[in-house]
Order: C-alpha cells, then structure tokens, then sequence
C-alpha cells in the first residue's frame, strides 16, 4: 500500500487568515507589556512563523523572552485560533478536500503530520471532518514538539506503508531526506523557495498532487 504524509498549514490549509490576527492580538500584549516596540507587520513577515513548532517560533522570534510571558502569548495565539476557527473564518485551500478524496478513493493511505498543538488539530478535524480521509492524525505536541522526522519512525510503525511527503516548509522535505521518501513541495505555502529546493517535485497547487502520483 502506498500513502502519503500531509503537512497542514500551509499545504492544505491556509492558515494565514486566523494566524495573522491571532499573532497581533499577541504583539500587542508584548507591546503593552514593553517587551517589543510597536510597529506594522506584513503577512509575508509573519507568515514565515507558520510551519515552526511554538518553541521554535519563540525561540527565534525573541529568544530573549522570558517563559511565562512566553507561554501567556503562546496560549493567546492559540486560543485566538480556535475562537476563529470555531467561528468559520479558517479555510483550506481550493481543491484540498477534492484531492483527499480522490487519493483516499485510489486506495493511498493518508497520515496528517503538524507541528501544532492537539487541541489545534483536533479543532481542524472537526471544523473539515479530516476523519473522512485520513488515517492517522499527529501533531507535535504528542510528542514534546520533537521534530517532524523523528515522529515519522512512530508513523511507519503505526500505519506502514511506502509513503511521499507533501509540505511547504524545510521540516517537511527533511522528513523525506532522512527516510528516502519521495518529496513534493508545495510553492503556494509559506516557506522560502530556498526550502524546496531538494524537492523531488514542487507544485503550485495542491491538486496537482494526484498527477505526480498516478
């Protein structure tokens, strides 16, 4: 059996219209608490925290700052997410659910892999009903947020299968770099294009995902 491993944010979903507002409901307690000064942030430029574990955001977002107000901001970036979420204004990219569909009907077995929280991911599976199509679901949290390759081990053991990796970000090409699967970077997420470059196919859209696997 063949399957494949799906980043989510950035991949199927496009995550930066409950993110963006989520991270500045955040800045603006660091701005009031005096630990950043005020100014403007573009999507692009917060965009480039999607795809990170909340520990490495942090820690290269202000390293600096101290843990409880680390983990106060982190929660409130959290919780804003769910709230929107809840509320219908998350959305996945046009033709995300189609492709799910049509690879589930082909027999791929398909494993959800995120670096976000549980309550993140299960929110998602219930606001899309990802249980229709997915197999397995994991999140980095389960496991201590320990990158995405070392979880891939407790995948292959749980559900094996021949798998591909399609993500947006480095942390998903180095799953298939450390375990030789075939790799597939999505361009419309929000990596930088350096990211994918050792890609073995980039695509621009996520539809284009059931061609390279005929």
């Amino acid at each position: 059996m063949k399957g494949v491993i799906f980043d989510y944010d950035g991949t199927l979903h496009e995550s930066i219209r409950i993110y963006a507002p989520a991270f500045h409901r955040a800045y603006e307690y660091l701005v009031e608490k005096g630990h950043a000064p005020q100014r403007e942030w573009s999507a692009s430029e917060i965009g480039r925290w999607l795809g990170y574990s909340s520990r490495d955001m942090w820690n290269e977002f202000m390293p600096g700052l101290d843990e409880e107000t680390v983990q106060h901001c982190s929660a409130m970036i959290g919780e804003a997410m769910l709230e929107l979420t809840a509320c219908g204004k998350a959305r996945l990219y046009e033709g995300s659910l189609d492709t799910l569909e049509l690879l589930k009907n082909r027999g791929y077995r398909l494993i959800f892999l995120s670096n976000c929280k549980t309550s993140y991911m299960n929110a998602h599976i219930k606001a899309f009903k990802l249980d229709r199509y997915f197999e397995g679901f994991y999140c980095t949290q389960q496991y201590d947020f320990a990158p995405k390759h070392e979880i891939f081990s407790n995948i292959l053991s749980e559900h094996p299968s021949v798998y591909a990796v399609a993500g947006d970000r480095f942390q998903d090409m180095e799953i298939a770099k450390k375990h030789h699967l075939l790799s597939v970077g999505c361009t419309y997420g929000y990596g930088e294009p350096h990211e994918l470059e050792d890609a073995d196919f980039r695509i621009s859209d996520i539809r284009e995902l059931v061609d390279i696997l005929r």
